[in-house]
């Protein structure tokens, strides 16, 4: 039996689940692209919906917009008893008359006892749309009690859930997490630029192979360093860098680092455009330095740094550190 809207493996409605990114968002010439990130403001849509997430502890950015839309990304780090973070993200998009046009909320790898996405969505769309978190709530919750009570489904399916109201329509599954489509506001041209901060692929490989990585770009987007654990990998919009995460120990002994970031990156982090490179750098020096964490915005670009400590003794330190720069299309 078909209960309502629920359309799981076996009970599927006609209409396919909402596509990410959607067709054609991403297919334009540049519009205005502004790249340069910025705290979300205060007040308006924008302000409205990111509160309850910046009140529970989370980051958020506007990341890009152009001259249709602009671009909002939201992160929480969940750590587990390992001190391995998980991050939790949200991506929001608004068009030119500050309405909210579109939402993604994605599944995160923590445990499904724990609804992160319901915990996430509900409160942001509550403070524009009154009605809408009870609702989302609840349809999260039927989901997952029939999904979980379901002896058997087709190999292959992915069961989900669709429904509507007056604002938007919602579609879920445990594999993609929540996506939120507007009906009254759209956006033609999703914001694309990352020209402020980040340079090319081909412009960095040689840099990155000089530093011990393994690269082999095109087509490789992900880099190994196998000597000391290093990785780099980036999002990319043709050969243009959109965000690039990498991993880099720091060891300090007698208050001084053994663990040269030119080890790595024996020309700096090229990736990165010249005006942004130093003070970005000078941001991840000071973590790798007192072995602390960083979520924020540094010369108008995201940057994200989760660090793992190890032993410390006095003024030395033993830690490892997982970094982002920049924030991924939205619906990528």
């Amino acid at each position: 039996m078909c209960l309502g809207p629920l359309a799981l493996a076996g009970c599927t409605r006609s209409d396919e689940p909402p596509s990410l990114p959607p067709a054609g968002v991403y297919e334009h010439e540049t519009a205005g692209e502004n790249s340069r990130a910025e705290p979300t403001p205060a007040d308006g849509t924008a302000g409205a919906v990111t509160r309850p997430l910046r009140e529970a502890g989370w980051f958020c950015a506007q990341v890009r917009a152009n001259a249709d839309g602009r671009a909002v990304w939201c992160r929480a780090g969940r750590r587990d008893e390992a001190e391995t973070v998980y991050p939790q993200v949200a991506q929001l998009l608004l068009d030119r008359d500050d309405r909210l046009a579109w939402a993604w909320f994605p599944s995160t790898e923590a445990n499904h006892e724990e609804d992160h996405v319901a915990a996430a969505a509900a409160p942001a769309l509550t403070a524009i749309w009154p009605d809408a978190g009870d609702r989302v709530r609840q349809e999260i919750d039927d989901f997952d009690r029939d999904l979980e009570t379901r002896a058997t489904r087709r190999s292959g399916d992915i069961p989900r859930t669709g429904w509507r109201d007056t604002h938007a329509d919602y579609s879920y599954d445990r594999n993609t997490g929540l996506i939120v489509t507007a009906r009254d506001a759209s956006v033609r041209r999703w914001p694309f630029g990352s020209e402020h901060y980040a340079t090319t692929m081909s412009s960095a490989v040689d840099d990155l192979v000089a530093g011990g990585y393994d690269c082999f770009y095109p087509p490789q987007q992900s880099c190994n360093r196998t000597q000391s654990n290093g990785y780099f990998q980036v999002a990319l919009r043709g050969d243009q860098i959109v965000s690039a995460q990498f991993g880099i120990g720091s060891l300090i002994e007698s208050g001084r680092q053994r663990h040269l970031l030119s080890e790595e990156f024996p020309h700096g982090l090229t990736f990165l455009t010249e005006a942004v490179r130093r003070p970005v750098t000078e941001r991840i020096e000071q973590s790798r330095r007192s072995g602390t964490g960083f979520a924020g915005i540094v010369a108008g670009t995201v940057v994200i740094i989760d660090a793992r400590r190890g032993a410390a003794k006095g003024e030395d330190l033993v830690a490892y550190f997982d970094i982002q720069i920049g924030a991924p299309l939205a619906a990528t």
